[in-house]
């Protein structure tokens, strides 16, 4: 194999992991019945007047703004917000647009690669990539279990350049029905799909191993 289809497999490699990130951010993050079970699960209706209709309504609406790239007004009838606190809602909304930007620009690409691979019986490349990708949910995992806060508080530093994610219940009331925990069950939810996504390349290889060896 000449280095020009190393290079390109490198390439079609890293546009499988970033597709596969993105993808599985997606899905998490528009995944609206783990609120709907996070809402009976940490009671979270003792922590508002609103009815679960509502609060989903809300949450509803928080999602279209934070994902519609043309909806630039945030507005939950039933959560007034400070300046500090849009600001942040504001900020992750540039983090979904970034994370759909990036799907959109290598979903394509994947998708060449690995029909590349299937066409050329080339998917036991990607047995290594894909164990090392499998090692980082649990690496990630364990200092998540260890101490949730922590790692919580390090991924707000790494991701935002203030504090403004640093709510105060008095002027920012959303966040007693967004607590800690149900963003812990999201980091565990994307964590179990990367693991999918890369177990099933994965496997893949194994079986195109296996028939190889045996031809």
């Amino acid at each position: 194999m000449n280095r020009k289809w190393q290079w390109l497999e490198r390439v079609g490699i890293l546009s499988f992991f970033l597709t596969a990130i993105s993808l599985a951010i997606t899905l998490t993050i528009n995944f609206q019945p783990l609120y709907s079970w996070s809402i009976d699960h940490f009671q979270l209706l003792t922590m508002t007047t609103l009815s679960k209709s509502e609060l989903l309504d809300n949450y509803g609406l928080l999602l279209n703004f934070l994902n519609n790239p043309w909806n630039h007004t945030l507005a939950l009838p039933d959560f007034p917000m400070s300046e500090a606190g849009a600001g942040h809602f504001y900020d992750v909304k540039k983090l979904f647009l970034l994370n759909y930007s990036v799907l959109a620009i290598t979903i394509v690409p994947t998708g060449i690669f690995l029909r590349y691979l299937q066409k050329n019986r080339r998917f036991w490349r990607l047995l290594f990539p894909m164990q090392l990708g499998m090692v980082a949910p649990f690496i990630f995992g364990f200092f998540m279990f260890v101490g949730f806060d922590a790692f919580f508080i390090k991924f707000h530093e790494l991701f935002f350049s203030n504090d403004d994610w640093l709510f105060n219940p008095a002027t920012d009331p959303i966040i007693n029905v967004l607590p800690e925990q149900f963003f812990m069950y999201c980091f565990i939810l994307f964590f179990i799909l990367i693991e999918v996504f890369f177990l099933l390349m994965f496997f893949l290889g194994k079986r195109e191993l296996k028939r190889s060896s045996h031809q």
